[in-house]
């Protein structure tokens, strides 16, 4: 695990930096122009509907991928030039899991550990820690065939700390878990941030991405269309409250022009409407009090993202 203790300490010193990343397919523009600023110690949340470039991003960090565009440095070290040095420093948990099934858990840590060239006394130290704080250690002679789905993501995360990495990379890490796996995974996580591990994030369960992450940016279509902290840039983009009214459209409609005045937003879909609410407002109240369903909650990241990018689904 990252040995990093005072992230108060860190906050000037920039982990990745991206600037006009830009990534061409053919005719497809996956990237158009894309910055990106993190700085060490801290957790960025980078969200997006599929295809929006999010992966492509990981991909061109981790050397994968060639840009057809754009500067990218981490910890100084400017891409290409120092791409091989700077994988050293980096540990990544895929969405796809590519454990090796023959091996048993701890050989696939110390397997990974040796193309770092971590000396085998340290690896399986650092193997040990991993699995009393992953809660595998009970399971580590058995092979990756006998793991729940669980126990692998887990293992993942474990393998992309062995070489105790200076920038940790999350490509939706808790993707196919159950509830109760995914909640383990999210309280490991926080564990990491407060220890001042910097990690780069892409997840599609915003309520976790809001309380782990303190920046988030938003890409769509291959470029940033939001960023700041999740909080902050929720309140400022929507508001503090959201109400949901399900009516038919006559209602809907006079609902709306009964509130023109008031300091929201609106969002039709279907037969609901969204009141997306800055300020307090009189007609609001009232007009609420006569509608017959409403639900009442705070505003959420998931409200700014799909206001941002849109509730339909689409194709890749």
């Amino acid at each position: 695990m990252s040995s990093n203790s005072n992230p108060q300490n860190m906050q000037e010193e920039v982990a990745l930096r991206i600037k006009g990343l830009k990534k061409n397919f053919g005719e497809r523009q996956v990237l158009r122009g894309l910055d990106i600023k993190l700085l060490k110690g801290r957790c960025l949340g980078l969200l997006g509907p599929n295809g929006a470039g999010k992966t492509t991003t990981i991909r061109i960090i981790l050397g994968l991928v060639i840009p057809t565009g754009g500067e990218i440095e981490v910890f100084g070290q400017k891409y290409p030039k120092a791409t091989r040095k700077v994988k050293y420093r980096i540990g990544v948990v895929p969405q796809m899991d590519n454990l090796d099934p023959d091996l048993t858990i701890v050989e696939n840590l110390m397997v990974y550990a040796n193309y770092f060239r971590i000396p085998a006394k340290v690896a399986r130290k650092r193997a040990d820690e991993l699995l009393e704080f992953f809660a595998l250690k009970k399971r580590r002679d058995e092979i990756i065939q006998n793991l729940s789905g669980g126990q692998r993501r887990r293992l993942l995360l474990a393998r992309a700390l062995i070489n105790d990495p200076a920038l940790l990379i999350l490509d939706e890490p808790t993707i196919g878990l159950d509830p109760q796996a995914r909640i383990l995974m999210w309280q490991r996580l926080e564990t990491l941030r407060e220890k001042g591990t910097t990690m780069l994030l892409t997840s599609h369960y915003m309520e976790e991405v809001a309380k782990l992450a303190t920046q988030v940016i938003i890409i769509d279509h291959g470029k940033a269309i939001a960023r700041g902290g999740p909080r902050e840039m929720v309140e400022k983009m929507l508001g503090r409250e959201v109400m949901e009214f399900s009516a038919d459209d006559k209602l809907l409609e006079e609902l709306e022009l009964s509130i023109r005045s008031c300091n929201v937003k609106t969002e039709r879909v279907g037969d609901k409407l969204y009141v997306y609410v800055k300020d307090g407002c009189p007609e609001l109240e009232k007009a609420a009090s006569t509608m017959p369903h409403v639900v009442k909650r705070p505003a959420t990241l998931e409200d700014l993202f799909l206001k941002l990018t849109g509730r339909k689904l689409r194709e890749n």
